[in-house]
């Protein structure tokens, strides 16, 4: 009995240790917000309450809020639960690009209203200030489409901003109402998430919005797209106008690839990035630099373009990274040095860069040496046989960086033919030995043989097959080396920004070369064929392969056309895979150039529109009224002692001060005027049709009067007023410049009238 009462006792306080060492599970969301990336991925418990504020339980993907806290959960797709609904998530943490939460269980406690959702403007969703909270986005709708599966019919919108572009992703979206969007003004509620890479990095905007109803129509597009006047193909540039404000940025890393007048990749620790550069400078390998250069997204990829770079002279040399080809097809290392191992299938010299083509895991990949631009003396390839077994290192390049979908193809950037390690030789037992071998078995039997014309003619008929064989396989590396060649002239085509028909043509091309002629063609849906191969396809077996963006969206799809009566060939579907990705990759970067945004039009504060489209629309207003011979009004509003407020507060209260400002008096005018921040605490609102001064000056009279209620701002109560002044069309003028000065006038006559109020009464109280 005392031997189990000692054991008892053992076991107790080995288990007490252990309990005492399991966390209290985490009861609130900003407390799980909080995390680092680090704590997150000990898997630590989880239960508190939020409410469901995007719903996806098909994929797993479930957004909650609760309060200015909200977070990404992975349910199970069996879950029954609705939008607004008020949960008890229970579960734990994992990492990602901030903590999410992978839920064990999920009780539904009651259903309620969503929260509301807050204004949100480029800037800050890039910054990721409101990353996964309910948000309203403000833009300009460039692109609506849709895709029906088993999830139902979703919809794909990018919405021009302020800042930037953003992609919306709708459920519940019909292809009638995509269409009606085009380059309409819309609000959009949803929620807000980025794109990523394989290493987690942001590169974009993501809103997820469960239905059209939360897509709010502010002003139809001036034009319907299917009626605007045809443009001759070599004219369409004449439509293209951007205007830039992206900041310069500076980054520090040390050199790891070099390639004069294109491009220098610099890492630090586990961080790199691609710089487009046309810098020449005698940059080396491992010095620590310092570069400067505007930001981009470069199909999935930061980068930054336009880039100067300043040497150090200091070494600092980054190590490679060993990596498998799977990691690497995983986009886990994205513009990172590594080395990986593989067998040379086969090693092409070109005019402009050297290719050796890789196996690994029964997959392939290409480790690429670029020759340097203005080279003098050609480079000498470095002579390695097939079959061996070689380490490459240098910076991988990956097709696809999207970390979400799956395994993609990959190259690898050679610095030099060091950068080419030979591990093994090809094993001794090949075919090229087994026919030598084989020939010399035949000479011996001849000689020694007495076997006469019979054997002769055998070793005849022998040595013609094996000829056969050889030129066979001989013309197979030939073709193959034509077409890696034909590959690499489009991806320098696709690369130096060459017109996409062009690009597309040399694709089929391509193709139609791998598959002995066929007549090959490429289907876009967002247009008509670029080529009309119905003729040929008359009476052909005509094979598809589908044209499919790095977002997993169809952009239309590559065909080929073959004998009815002819067997199916193995190499169809990969021939037609390979150029639908080369037709991806060109479609997309094509896009990338031509989507450019626009001039903006708005006041990046306030979210109203600025001084230039107020302006261009005056001066439409007056050639209508002019033609029309109808009036028009302009309103001049100047906020008082708004200098005091950023004097005694800060300029973060008189920022928010400008914004509420904005809305109060947005919702004080008609639907068809217009509200616009002139500069500083200036604005002004075009009516667009009214009577008499006397409508005007009640329009006028509101937006004075909506400073009547105080304005609180982050606890600190303003009394807010502004001086107002009117100018009538064309009674006070018939320019931009004379209806402006007459409304400015008008606003300086009733504030100088206000001061001798103030004056006055303050003059009473003294006496």
């Amino acid at each position: 009995m005392k031997r189990l009462i000692s054991i008892l006792a053992v076991a107790m306080g080995l288990a007490l240790p252990a309990v005492a060492a399991t966390p209290a599970p985490l009861s609130t969301l900003s407390s799980i917000v909080a995390l680092s990336n680090a704590e997150a991925a000990k898997g630590l418990p989880v239960v508190f309450e939020a409410t469901i504020t995007y719903l996806r339980p098909e994929v797993r993907t479930m957004f909650v809020q609760d309060g200015d806290a909200a977070i990404f959960v992975g349910i199970e797709p069996a879950l029954k639960l609705s939008l607004g609904d008020r949960i008890q998530v229970q579960g734990k943490t994992v990492a990602s690009f901030r903590p999410d939460v992978i839920a064990d269980s999920v009780t539904v406690l009651r259903h309620g209203d969503l929260p509301n959702p807050l204004p949100a403007n480029f800037d800050e969703l890039i910054r990721v200030q409101h990353d996964c909270m309910l948000v309203t986005v403000h833009g300009i709708v460039r692109s609506a489409d849709t895709r029906s599966d088993w999830m139902g019919t979703h919809g794909t919108v990018q919405l021009q901003t302020d800042g930037g572009y953003m992609l919306v992703l709708l459920d519940d979206f019909p292809s009638a109402t995509a269409e009606a969007l085009l380059d309409a003004e819309v609000e959009v509620t949803g929620v807000a998430a980025g794109d990523f890479d394989g290493k987690m990095q942001m590169h974009g905007v993501r809103i997820y919005s469960s239905s059209q109803r939360y897509v709010k129509v502010l002003r139809r597009a001036p034009n319907n797209p299917w009626t605007l006047p045809l443009t001759p193909m070599d004219q369409v540039i004449s439509g293209y106008h951007v205007v830039d404000r992206t900041q310069r940025v500076r980054v520090h890393g040390s050199i790891t690839y070099y390639h004069p007048g294109t491009a220098v990749v610099l890492q630090d620790g586990a961080k790199s990035l691609w710089i487009a550069t046309t810098t020449f400078d005698p940059l080396v390998v491992g010095d620590v630099v310092d570069a400067t250069g505007f930001p981009e997204a470069h199909n999935g990829f930061l980068a930054l373009t336009r880039g100067e770079i300043r040497d150090s002279h200091r070494q600092a040399p980054v190590a490679p990274i060993p990596a498998t080809r799977k990691e690497l097809a995983q986009s886990f290392h994205v513009m990172d040095l590594v080395s990986v191992e593989g067998e040379v299938v086969t090693a092409i010299h070109g005019g402009t860069q050297d290719e050796y083509h890789l196996m690994a895991d029964g997959q392939m990949f290409t480790a690429i040496f670029t020759h340097p631009i203005y080279e003098q003396s050609p480079t000498v390839m470095k002579q390695v046989p097939v079959g061996s077994r070689v380490r490459a290192t240098g910076i991988c390049i990956t097709e696809n960086s999207n970390p979400f979908s799956g395994e993609t193809s990959f190259d690898i950037l050679i610095r030099d033919f060091d950068d080419i390690t030979l591990i093994a030789r090809p094993s001794l037992i090949n075919t090229r030995n087994l026919l030598l071998a084989l020939t010399l078995a035949l000479g011996v039997v001849f000689v020694v043989s007495a076997w006469g014309w019979t054997l002769r003619r055998k070793v005849r008929i022998q040595t013609a097959a094996l000829a056969r064989r050889a030129e066979a396989e001989a013309a197979l590396e030939r073709r193959s080396a034509q077409l890696e060649m034909r590959r690499s002239a489009i991806l320098e085509e696709i690369n130096k920004s060459q017109p996409l028909s062009q690009t597309l043509q040399k694709i089929t091309e391509m193709v139609s070369f791998g598959l002995k002629g066929a007549p090959c063609w490429i289907e876009l849906y967002d247009q008509d064929s670029l080529w009309d191969c119905a003729q040929e396809a008359l009476g052909l077996r005509v094979v598809r392969c589908s044209i499919i963006s790095h977002e997993r969206t169809s952009l239309g799809a590559l065909a080929a056309g073959f004998d009815p009566f002819a067997p199916v060939s193995e190499n169809e579907q990969e021939s037609l895979s390979s150029g639908a990705r080369l037709a991806a990759l060109a479609i997309e970067t094509h896009r990338l150039y031509k989507d450019l945004r626009r001039r903006s039009e708005f006041d990046l504060l306030t979210d109203i529109l600025n001084r230039f489209s107020l302006e261009n629309r005056l001066n439409l207003l007056i050639e209508d009224s002019r033609l029309q011979a109808s009036l028009f009004g302009l309103i001049y509003i100047d906020l008082d002692k708004f200098k005091q407020i950023n004097d005694l507060y800060g300029h973060h209260i008189g920022d928010l001060y400008l914004k509420n400002v904005a809305l109060r008096m947005n919702r004080q005018i008609r639907f068809k005027d217009t509200l616009a921040r002139l500069g500083g605490d200036e604005f002004a609102v075009l009516v667009a049709a009214v009577r008499d001064r006397a409508e005007l000056s009640e329009i006028a009279l509101r937006l004075e009067r909506c400073f009547d209620e105080p304005f609180n701002l982050d606890g600190i109560v303003l009394n807010g007023s502004a001086s107002v002044g009117i100018a009538l069309y064309p009674q006070d003028g018939t320019s931009k410049d004379e209806i402006l000065n007459a409304a400015d006038a008008a606003m300086y006559a009733a504030k100088n009238a206000k001061r001798q109020i103030e004056s006055s009464l303050r003059q009473l109280t003294h006496s």
